[in-house]
């Protein structure tokens, strides 16, 4: 039998990417002023299908980056070719406004849920080029805040720019051979020129080797370097921005500098499991010109607006990946046929219960991010009160871990669902999984983000916000909500005073107690913000009020929360002896 003969597979269409959205809608109506809705709707539901056919059609077209180190004659050139569809995509990103929406505020402190919308529903198609907008995003958010008045002129504009002839990307050199997340131990060391003293461009040479760079085919990048002696670990390093070719700014007319012009060499790409897209390199920096960003020996300090955006970013991958895969396992049951082709999965109770749970994880996610997304936007536009601070300071580290810890999963759930077609690539729900893997990495793992939790609770004041905030979302229901809710409600209720507890005393905490402590902080604070959109709708009368209290009611009891709540609990009271089985179960007992 021919393949044209017999039975023939149906063709599964996705919808429009925004008005498919089982969350995106209804949260921007709660979240938006009813003016600000009204103007960007349009764009969102025009985008919403550029992004399933004209950016798709791109994204099929994109191809792996490749390095050659020499030419024919045996010199060094590192000429980094990405493909054109590649460049196309990020033509995408500037036109769109990722990350200009950002930084032009049109829209006040809605900016960013604007501009996160898009890209939420852009991240399955575009090929991680989020990655170097991310890291763009934060670098321009670091000169607003700390960059001289002339990067301010010549760079910031281009960092921000909607032209793609004029836009800049950046990337972002932290990580280094001796400690990965740990900085301590950095080995570039910045030497101050004779222009070091200069108002606009105060000059260094960095000599050095940094292991993972994401962002290689960029303009510019910032990156940490030594300025004191070793021995003071991250209290000596500064941060600096470096252009990766010299002249920065060309001449027009002017032929494109050479890639090692300011002394930067490609070692090799990296091969890794997933993001394939992404040139990411190991770079040798020698006497590479840089400039000091802020003060000297406060680099750490100073680099945490880009730590924060990307992590923001970080999530919004992991939500939009997974939107992505949703809504092909939704098509996807509209069109298969089971049980001798007298049933859709549609309409198959065992199939839609399993979409039901993937959808639950999605919809909780969703509110997790774009909740915090709103605290970015008061605080980037001065409107933040100093709790709207504190806030942030939590939820961008657990937003970031919590995602990456349950979107991936929700994805292989969703593939699943298609059985043998879903572990088909030109799907596109394995290279999503592949692609999100990096969430759990990037920017900090669960357990380095989970201390890095356990050091903000060193200001009493973090946690106490924290959980002032959960309680006052709780009292806002209505009397008839409450009633209706009453156990979640309380359980929500017993998970906030646990983590209050938890965290009132950080330096007392055992090491077995960070990481389910941060994933119970992730449950309660989608839980909240889930409970927030269940009594607005409730307040509203809106017709699917019952459908967003049961959402929240099923995360509660269903999606993890108890579950949490018990490791937690679990983990309190373990001993030092549990430590010490740990370390016999991994490595194997002393005889």
């Amino acid at each position: 039998m021919r393949a044209e003969n017999g039975f023939q597979l149906t063709h599964f269409t996705e919808r429009n990417a925004y008005l498919s959205d089982p969350v995106l809608p209804s949260l921007l109506k709660r979240i938006l002023p009813s003016s600000v809705a009204a103007e960007i709707e349009p764009d969102l539901v025009r985008f919403g299908t550029d992004v399933t056919t004209t950016i798709r059609a791109i994204s099929e077209r994109v191809t792996p980056p490749l390095l050659t180190q020499y030419n024919h004659w045996g010199q060094r050139i590192d000429q980094l070719d990405t493909s054109e569809a590649w460049k196309e995509l990020k033509a995408v990103f500037f036109k769109e406004g990722i990350p200009g929406i950002f930084y032009e505020r049109k829209h006040g402190e809605f900016s960013r849920v604007y501009g996160f919308a898009k890209l939420h529903m852009l991240v399955g198609d575009s090929h991680v080029v989020g990655c170097p907008i991310s890291m763009t995003d934060g670098c321009a958010r670091v000169l607003e805040l700390i960059g001289t008045p002339e990067m301010k002129r010549v760079i910031f504009p281009r960092l921000t720019s909607r032209d793609p002839s004029f836009a800049f990307t950046s990337g972002q050199w932290m990580t280094e051979r001796p400690g990965g997340s740990d900085v301590s131990f950095t080995e570039t060391i910045a030497i101050p020129t004779e222009h070091s003293g200069h108002e606009m461009w105060p000059e260094y040479k960095l000599d050095g080797f940094k292991w993972f760079s994401s962002a290689t085919d960029s303009n510019v990048s910032v990156a940490l370097a030594r300025t004191g002696d070793i021995k003071d670990g991250s209290r000596s390093l500064s941060l600096f921005l470096v252009p990766l070719r010299l002249p920065l700014i060309s001449q027009p007319g002017a032929p494109i500098p050479s890639p090692i012009s300011n002394g930067i060499y490609t070692h090799r790409l990296k091969h890794k499991i997933g993001t394939h897209m992404v040139p990411t390199a190991e770079l040798s920096l020698e006497s590479t010109t840089a400039y000091l960003l802020g003060s000297l020996n406060h680099g750490v300090k100073n680099i945490l607006p880009v730590l924060y955006i990307t992590r923001i970013h970080s999530s919004i991958s992991g939500t939009g990946h997974l939107r992505k895969c949703l809504e092909i396992a939704v098509a996807y049951s509209k069109v298969r046929r089971i049980l001798g082709g007298t049933q859709l999965l549609e309409d198959n109770t065992l199939h839609v219960a399993q979409l039901a749970s993937i959808s639950l994880i999605y919809r909780a996610l969703t509110h997790l991010v774009f909740g915090t997304i709103l605290f970015v936007g008061k605080v980037e536009a001065n409107l933040g009160e100093k709790n709207d601070e504190l806030l942030l300071r939590i939820l961008t580290a657990v937003v970031k871990a919590f995602t990456a810890e349950k979107a991936v999963s929700a994805m292989e759930e969703t593939m699943t669902t298609l059985g043998g077609m879903g572990y088909m690539e030109e799907v596109g729900i394995g290279r999503s999984i592949r692609d999100a893997l990096v969430e759990k990495i990037w920017e900090g793992t669960t357990s380095i983000l989970a201390l890095d939790l356990v050091r903000s609770a060193k200001d009493p004041a973090t946690f106490l916000a924290f959980t002032t905030w959960g309680e006052k979302i709780i009292d806002s229901c209505s009397l008839e909500l409450r009633r209706k809710l009453e156990a979640p409600l309380e359980a929500v209720r017993t998970a906030f005073q646990q983590i209050y507890e938890v965290y009132r005393e950080p330096t007392d905490i055992s090491p077995l107690v960070p990481r389910p402590a941060l994933m119970l902080v992730g449950y309660t604070a989608s839980a909240a913000m889930l409970l927030e959109h269940a009594v607005w709708s409730d307040n509203t009368r809106a017709s699917v009020r019952d459908i967003d209290a049961e959402v929240f009611t099923r995360w509660v009891y269903e999606g993890g929360l108890l579950s949490s709540l018990k490791d937690l609990q679990f983990a309190l009271a373990q001993s030092k002896e549990r430590i010490e089985m740990n370390s016999a179960l991994a490595y194997g007992s002393k005889l």
